[in-house]
């Protein structure tokens, strides 16, 4: 493989010439924090598949356990056992049940950050691009593959409410109220 040989891309604001450019600075930006968001999902994600196979694991074991204590008899301190173990076995599934509920909620988090990443992506590639910076035909284009991206009713209109000039911080809190308001229903994806 050969060695590639990339042009500079790096800033140049600390010492500015003739081909400094504000544009090129804005996708070096743009371009670093898409690979910041990507690094840190890859990081997290051997993390949580760990986790996760433990839980599947550890849910197994809970029926079996369970499975076991019902065949016991339900008399004397054998019963009063077989209560205590069917108590704490069901308390143990419930926790297990929550912490699936919040494997699902960092699976959602996950997408939501891989279509942030692709879409500053989308936008440092139309930024870095001269021919297609100054054509709004070209940022209705990337606005609509942005749109596209959303999976939920909620984020649909938070996007189109910050597009028809509702400022981004309350079209946000609006949307995370809305999120709120659901309370734990997930979307198994």
């Amino acid at each position: 493989m050969q060695d590639q040989i990339y042009p500079p891309r790096g800033t140049s604001a600390h010492a500015p010439d003739l081909n400094w450019s504000q544009v090129r600075e804005t996708v070096l930006m743009l371009e670093l924090a898409a690979m910041q968001i990507e690094a840190a999902m890859k990081d997290s994600n051997s993390s949580v598949e760990v986790l996760t196979d433990s839980f599947t694991t550890m849910a197994g074991y809970m029926q079996r356990i369970s499975d076991t204590v019902q065949t016991l008899p339900d008399d004397g301190i054998v019963g009063q056992a077989k209560q205590s173990l069917s108590g704490v076995s069901e308390h143990v599934s419930s926790m297990v049940h929550q912490a699936i509920i919040a494997f699902q909620f960092y699976d959602k988090l996950v997408q939501r950050l891989a279509h942030v990443g692709l879409s500053l992506e989308d936008l440092s590639n139309l930024v870095g691009d001269n021919r297609r910076l100054f054509n709004p035909t070209e940022w209705v284009g990337l606005q609509d593959r942005i749109k596209a991206k959303y999976s939920t009713r909620e984020e649909i209109a938070m996007f189109e409410a910050v597009m028809h000039g509702m400022p981004v911080k309350a079209a946000i809190e609006h949307y995370m109220a809305e999120m709120k308001e659901q309370g734990d229903d997930i979307e198994l994806f």
